[in-house]
């Protein structure tokens, strides 16, 4: 992989919606106070591994910048003959690189901490702490009540992040230098820049410096990113689903929201980011090459699919939808955008 970018002074500023926009891509997704994951941090932040995918994600292949934290159940734990030698024949140790997670009433009242056990009070090892506990309140009274132990400060909220969400820092540099370059290609790009607040000139240099940056570290492979239907036929930015073109000017609006449903605090634009492969454990998919953009409405289809999973079921349900007479062949044109809900 190519060596990480320098940052280029003098270089001008890209709309400000556009540059938070290429920044949350090197970010993890939300998580709840009531959630074991931190919110909203960079994908080079410590990874959360499930004692059941330890093997898949601690291969000797897989480094994390940050370190790992191997999160067992504890059926998993207290149903080891012996916890200390079974974990150390991976490499883990409770309380320096995992900890036992409580997530369940059933399994709080099951397995009572040992006399010892904190809560960790490091990502990094060693840890600190033994267990963690996000159990959920129930109805039944004082002992239903919720329970949340364990970076819960708002300093320190949540133990780290989702293993399968993880890219290491040089990774997040080239996702956005090459997320920006798709962005360039857009049939609008430009007009919208200078819209947005751009000179002429400064986006004729942006763009320049963005596009031949690409070329120069091997991420405008055009032929390639046509393949993978990132560009058309004319090296236009397109969506990797439908392959509908995207507009320069849908990075920046907000999605349409229904009518009689709308929220003040809504943030969704119409294009958003789009993992080509899913995010999965044991794979770290977010990488360059693997990243495109796509409309919204594309991306809630799809969820953590992918693409021809989600384009056989898109078959059926049309096959299906013909046979019922609900729609005919050749079926109906539409150009009408999808609403936020």
């Amino acid at each position: 992989m190519a060596t990480r970018r320098r940052a280029v002074t003098g270089l001008p500023n890209l709309p400000s919606a556009l540059k938070t926009k290429l920044y949350k891509t090197g970010q993890t997704r939300g998580a709840s106070v009531d959630e074991i994951y931190q919110n909203r941090v960079l994908r080079c932040n410590t990874v959360l591994v499930p004692y059941a995918y330890r093997h898949e994600c601690l291969g000797k292949n897989q480094q994390y910048e940050s370190g790992f934290i191997v999160l067992l159940s504890p059926d998993q734990y207290f149903g080891m003959a012996d916890p200390i030698a079974q974990l150390a024949k991976d490499g883990l140790a409770l309380g320096t690189n995992a900890v036992v997670f409580y997530q369940t009433r059933d399994e709080w009242n099951r397995y009572p901490r040992n006399a010892e056990w904190t809560v960790p009070t490091s990502r990094k090892a060693p840890l600190g702490g033994q267990f963690v506990a996000r159990v959920p309140a129930t109805t039944s009274g004082e002992r239903g009540a919720k329970i949340n132990l364990g970076f819960t400060t708002t300093e320190q909220q949540g133990l780290g992040i989702r293993v399968y969400e993880y890219a290491n820092s040089q990774s997040i540099d080239l996702c956005r230098m090459q997320l920006e370059a798709f962005f360039w290609l857009c049939e609008d790009a430009e007009t919208v820049a200078q819209v947005a607040g751009m000179t002429a000139e400064a986006v004729a240099l942006r763009k320049r410096h963005s596009l031949d940056g690409c070329r120069g570290t091997g991420f405008l492979d055009i032929p390639r990113l046509k393949t993978m239907h990132i560009l058309d036929e004319v090296e236009h930015t397109t969506c990797p689903l439908c392959l509908g073109r995207l507009t320069g000017q849908g990075f920046l609006d907000l999605m349409t929201q229904a009518e009689g449903r709308a929220t003040v605090d809504m943030t969704v634009t119409e294009i958003g980011l789009f993992h080509m492969q899913e995010l999965r454990m044991g794979v770290l998919n977010h990488r360059p090459y693997n990243l495109a953009w796509g409309h919204h409405h594309c991306n809630v289809v799809i969820k953590d699919s992918g693409i021809p999973e989600t384009l056989a079921w898109m078959v059926q349900v049309i096959d299906r939808n013909i046979a019922a007479g609900r729609i005919s062949q050749p079926l109906p044109q539409t150009t009408a955008v999808p609403t936020a809900t």
